[in-house]
């Protein structure tokens, strides 16, 4: 048989973001909190003005003083330190609800959540989704108004136990050592999630109503994932998709104003402290590779076992990484403009060609030869690869009949999974040509030698998630957080002025609001607190000696209610 390819290489490369030249807009606080657009002017990351509830100004200004008290800190201590105790670990190999009682600690959860907010749950109408989701409705006196979400999730990554002794403290202990309340979940994302109800709890306490709807959704399943435990499983939807689904039954497409979930934070960067709320995500895929190959003893091998095969495609890929570039009109390049701009410490070379990079190519590139020394800013910005499961062999002494592997992207939000798949595919066929592979692509048949076949080259994908849509920066939902956050840091800190500059960001990882693209235009992935400085250098998610600082959780719940009230008032949206 004549070596032939049976299928053409090309994959369609649907969806590619075009580039888009934003346009932004100063924006002032009328007497009655509205936002008022001004004339579009030239500066690089303009910024909106410190926005404060008018309204409920008062309000506002007695729930941050009795906040400010030693009183309520305690409170808030307590309700972050009884979250952590109650473990909610979410597995990858967990069955069906209903079926796995694995899950039931969330029932744990719940009547924690019911015992420690009595406020929230008399108030506010409760409904279960899919046995653990939890869906709050906080009616507003306006049904014509768009409702906003708001969304965190409770589950957290198991503790390896043979890490339990690198841990200060007892990993589900809630310790609060004067600083820091420690244990898994402080950081991710029960914090979020306390400051979230517990805001909610502390205007109802003052007798707040609002005129604007806020639903509440929490999620059970965020921490789990797919493609890491068995060559192909299907994607993780059990919590947050059944959560959207009851939403966009419930309200339509577009339906909320906006949508706010965990995500960046803020930091002191080039000197100057920016917060970057995510307007962007990239997509993921995880590529499957099988590779089969007679077996025998392995005292007559061939040339090339199944095991050398699969290691020389994993040697392919990682010798030929996607070409990266940062292209103007992404988050990634808007930020940039915001070091430019507002960096106070940012070196002149780069803060130049930042700002020439907009009509200059040779400037881009300079700016791409600064900042891509940098590994980690390179992989933020384009299309990454991982190995991160191999597999093969079972015994010394025997060939292997079988190797596979489990290769994850995170796909840029210029590019898409078919871009991802294309350039996989390209790398593997000369591979199988070499090896002498039937190679297969989504079950049919690419490749077939014209000589003896020594193995079958099989790829497929799983995991196919597109880059999430752009929240646009051109909008009055984005210059209300934005003004939110500079109000919540200075109340906070005592301060007048704008102290704190907001650019456009992008998480490293995927969040659950990619169910949520449906339900609005507006969404945002940003946690208020001080992601670059901590008292603690594991501090982080997903870590050993995981914690989240009191003064940390004070400021975001802080953010929370400052947000409801300013959103509350708007009639921009």
């Amino acid at each position: 048989m004549a070596a032939r390819l049976l299928k053409p290489i090309a994959v369609a490369c649907a969806g590619l973001l075009s580039t888009i030249t934003l346009l932004f807009i100063t924006v002032k606080v009328d007497s009655d909190n509205t936002l008022k657009s001004q004339d579009l002017i030239s500066s690089l990351c303009p910024q909106a003005e410190v926005l404060v509830p008018h309204i409920n100004h008062e309000l506002w200004s007695a729930v941050g003083e009795g906040m400010s008290t030693n009183d309520f800190k305690i409170i808030a201590i307590d309700w972050l330190s009884g979250a952590v105790q109650i473990e909610t670990e979410t597995y990858d190999d967990l069955g069906p609800v209903g079926e796995d009682p694995r899950w039931e600690n969330r029932l744990l959860f719940h009547e924690y959540l019911e015992n420690t907010f009595p406020l929230v749950h008399s108030a506010l109408k409760l409904e279960r989704i899919n046995t653990y989701g939890l869906l709050y409705t906080w009616q507003g006196s306006n049904v014509s108004l768009k409702p906003s979400l708001l969304m965190a999730h409770f589950d957290v990554v198991p503790v390896n136990s043979d890490t339990l002794s690198e841990w200060a403290y007892p990993p589900y202990s809630g310790h609060f050592d004067g600083k820091l309340i420690w244990g898994r979940g402080s950081n991710d994302d029960k914090s979020g999630l306390i400051s979230t109800i517990g805001a909610i709890e502390v205007l109802l306490r003052h007798g707040f109503q609002p005129t604007r709807t806020f639903v509440i959704a929490f999620g059970f399943d965020e921490e789990g994932a797919s493609g890491n435990t068995e060559p192909a499983i299907l994607p993780w939807a059990r919590g947050a998709k059944e959560l959207a689904d009851a939403m966009l039954n419930r309200y339509g497409q577009n339906s909320f104003a906006f949508i706010i979930d965990e995500g960046g934070g803020f930091s002191e960067q080039f000197g100057t402290v920016i917060a970057t709320p995510g307007i962007a995500e990239k997509g993921s895929m995880n590529a499957n590779i099988y590779l089969a190959a007679p077996g025998g003893h392995s005292s007559t091998p061939p040339e090339h076992t199944s095991i050398g095969i699969l290691s020389a495609l994993l040697v392919q890929l990682e010798n030929h990484p996607f070409e990266v570039h940062i292209e103007r009109g992404t988050s990634s390049y808007e930020l940039l403009q915001c070091f430019a701009e507002h960096g106070a410490t940012i070196p002149s070379t780069l803060r130049d060609a930042i700002k020439d990079s907009a009509n200059s190519d040779d400037a881009l590139q300079q700016v791409e030869n600064i900042l891509f020394k940098d590994p980690w800013f390179k992989s933020l910005i384009g299309t990454t690869q991982a190995v991160d499961v191999i597999r093969g062999g079972v015994k010394s002494n025997a060939l292997p009949e079988q190797a596979w592997a489990i290769v994850n992207h995170r796909i840029a939000t210029t590019s898409s999974v078919n871009a991802t798949t294309k350039h996989d595919i390209d790398l593997f066929l000369p591979l199988a040509i070499e090896f002498g592979l039937e190679f297969s692509v989504f079950g049919e048949i690419l490749y077939v030698p014209d000589a003896e076949m020594k193995g079958n080259l099989k790829f497929t994908t799983s995991v196919g998630l597109e880059p999430a849509p752009i929240t646009p920066i051109n909008s009055a939902q984005y210059q209300l957080l934005s003004g939110t956050i500079k109000a919540t840091y200075n109340a906070h800190r005592a301060l007048q002025g704008n102290n704190i500059v907001v650019g456009p960001g992008m998480p490293t990882g995927n969040t659950d609001t990619k169910y949520y693209w449906s339900l609005s235009e507006h969404i945002f992935r940003y946690k208020h607190h001080n992601g670059g400085s901590s008292n603690n250098p594991l501090s982080g998610a997903h870590t050993v000696n995981e914690s989240f600082s009191v003064d940390s959780l004070l400021e975001t719940i802080r953010f929370f209610v400052t947000l409801i009230l300013n959103a509350d008032e708007s009639n921009e949206f």
